[in-house]
């Protein structure tokens, strides 16, 4: 029988009255671990994240950055535009990036409300989180202020040298209108495993050919691969290849110490009215070998292949 996905809540041994404040959901393939869903304090996000051949590429939570969780969504300038006396629009700002306040901003949670998985066919596995950002708790608001919804949907996906996830995040506004950005810290994440990290000799390279974090920082790259030693004498990596149709000039921060952030804020907010919502799509590899093993720049090529025209 060909080994398939499947996706089942982690057993946790508690003594008797006990539960567990969280959960997390480990998404299997046959035997082998792919990734989780775990819900932090903050925000829920992917970790661990293993390549096929069951090598950890991600780091949770580092002590210089305890906010970076593996593979996660996020964005340190969200405004809602609340309405107040008289017709005028009131600005209430939020972060939702960092987990203490940040420049003045107090932080927010994103939380998962709802989670379900199922085999979609030709190999696919079909992850669709429910997930809502609320502030902080303030007057008038002890369980924060729903700031916007979102509805987080992973396809994963399997071949001989890497696992595909594709995802696609689309946030709406609640109860307000909102805007994201302008920030660097937004949207979309990674924080590679410390042993990978260029720091630790690892490599960060993107489809120019250029090297190191300084270099790919800013906007030009279309994908980039950050790949590393992992133990016993081999390399793994993930690359991250955002979606040109939601991203025409995608701006990146690459650190040599491990960490990718990319989205389409850094110099322009984006406006979302009520009844509106936004989406933005990422193909994420997790890959055996490095960038030339697992043929990221080929792969980059059949993933524009695949996507509709215009």
């Amino acid at each position: 029988m060909a080994e398939r996905f499947s996706l089942a809540d982690d057993p946790i041994a508690l003594p008797r009255g006990a539960w567990a404040k969280t959960e997390r959901r480990t998404l299997r393939f046959g035997d082998r671990p792919v990734l989780s869903l775990t819900q932090g304090r903050h925000r829920p996000y992917l970790y661990p994240l293993y390549t096929p051949a069951g090598f950890a590429v991600t780091s949770e939570c580092p002590a210089d950055h305890p906010h970076h969780n593996s593979f996660w969504i996020a964005s340190d300038h969200l405004h809602c535009w609340m309405p107040a006396a008289e017709g005028r629009l009131e600005e209430y700002t939020y972060n939702f990036y960092v987990d203490e306040t940040f420049q003045g901003r107090a932080p927010g949670r994103i939380l998962q409300t709802m989670a379900s998985g199922e085999d979609v066919g030709a190999g696919r596995f079909r992850i669709v989180q429910t997930i809502e950002w609320r502030g902080p708790s303030e007057w008038a608001a002890p369980d924060g202020r729903l700031a916007a919804r979102e509805t987080r949907t992973l396809d994963v996906a399997r071949d001989e040298t890497a696992f595909v996830i594709d995802v696609r995040s689309q946030l709406s506004a609640a109860d307000w209108d909102l805007s994201l950005g302008p920030t660097r810290h937004a949207y979309f994440n990674v924080r590679v495993a410390e042993g990978m990290a260029v720091t630790s000799g690892g490599l960060v390279r993107d489809d120019r050919g250029h090297e190191g974090g300084a270099a790919i920082s800013g906007s030009g790259a279309r994908w980039i691969d950050y790949s590393g030693p992992v133990g016993g004498g081999n390399q793994a990596g993930i690359a991250v290849l955002p979606d040109p149709r939601d991203h025409d000039d995608p701006f990146w921060f690459v650190s040599d110490w491990g960490v990718v952030t990319v989205g389409p804020f850094r110099k322009d907010r984006r406006d979302i009215r009520q009844g509106e919502s936004m989406a933005l799509r990422y193909r994420v590899l997790v890959h055996d070998g490095d960038a030339r093993a697992a043929d990221v720049a080929g792969r980059f090529k059949s993933y524009l292949d695949t996507l509709p025209a215009g």
